[in-house]
């Protein structure tokens, strides 16, 4: 396995002063990350999670306000949203992170109806939520950037079958370059992040588990290991920044290769 290459932290350009961003599932893993990130580069961070030790921790550590949110709750979306735009008169970056992949969602035969609908209620009803209740902040402000998380299972589906999450995976590609299409001309930017496997709490435990089932996915990478929420939290940070003015609509890809390898090398 390729260890993650051990060079000097790069400096952080301050592409986000002044803009608020609203982040779900902030309080670990990629979100979190992105937290730092955002918050490094100069953004006015909120950071929504159900975890309220978590999400404070987050919040308190990025200079940031801590909400509160079930995400699959509309009037507590409504709420997040409102309270980042009351709070510092915008929301100008919209993170739609927050996510689950439990142990029950696994093959079709098996995986039953329960753990579908609770997938696809965290997984893409959320994101429909969290869209809803941003864009119209952003169509008043003429201008935004919402980066909702997908994965690569959405483009090219999983070496390990999780039916629920690749299917609600798809759900979130699909909505996102629908919006990112219907709001261009005011000026807001839809984009899908697809992240390859992510070393993070949630794949830890779910690997940690089922070392198989790491090994089955880990030789499909051809850079032969897992991101860093880090790296994933980079891509975010371009995607809300006027660097990447001209992206919309896109399945963005982090995936180490993944998805553009015929064989995987030895």
């Amino acid at each position: 396995m390729t260890e993650t290459p051990n060079t000097p932290e790069a400096p952080v350009c301050r592409r986000l002063v002044g803009r608020t961003a609203v982040i779900t599932g902030a309080g670990s893993g990629i979100g979190l990350a992105t937290a730092r990130r955002l918050a490094a580069e100069g953004a006015r961070v909120v950071c929504a999670d159900i975890d309220e030790s978590a999400g404070k921790a987050a919040a308190d550590e990025v200079g940031g306000l801590y909400v509160r949110v079930d995400v699959t709750d509309p009037e507590q979306v409504e709420a997040l949203f409102k309270t980042a735009y009351e709070t510092y008169g915008s929301v100008d970056i919209a993170f739609n992170n927050a996510g689950i992949s439990p142990p029950d969602d696994d093959s079709i035969l098996i995986t039953g109806l329960d753990a579908w609908k609770r997938v696809q209620e965290v997984n893409l009803t959320s994101v429909y939520l969290c869209c809803k209740a941003a864009l119209p902040y952003m169509q008043r402000q003429g201008r935004g950037s919402i980066i909702n998380t997908a994965s690569f299972v959405a483009v090219m589906g999983a070496a390990t079958s999780q039916i629920s999450y690749t299917a609600s995976k798809g759900g979130v590609l699909a909505m996102s370059r629908e919006l990112g299409v219907q709001f261009a001309r005011e000026g807001i930017r839809v984009n899908a992040l697809c992240p390859g496997p992510v070393n993070t709490p949630l794949l830890k435990e779910l690997f940690a588990k089922d070392p198989e089932r790491a090994a089955r996915r880990l030789v499909h990478v051809p850079v032969g290991r897992f991101a860093e929420p880090e790296e994933i939290a980079a891509a975010v940070a371009f995607l809300a920044s006027d660097d990447s003015s001209f992206v919309n609509a896109a399945e963005f890809l982090v995936d180490g290769g993944i998805a553009g390898a015929y064989v995987t090398p030895v």
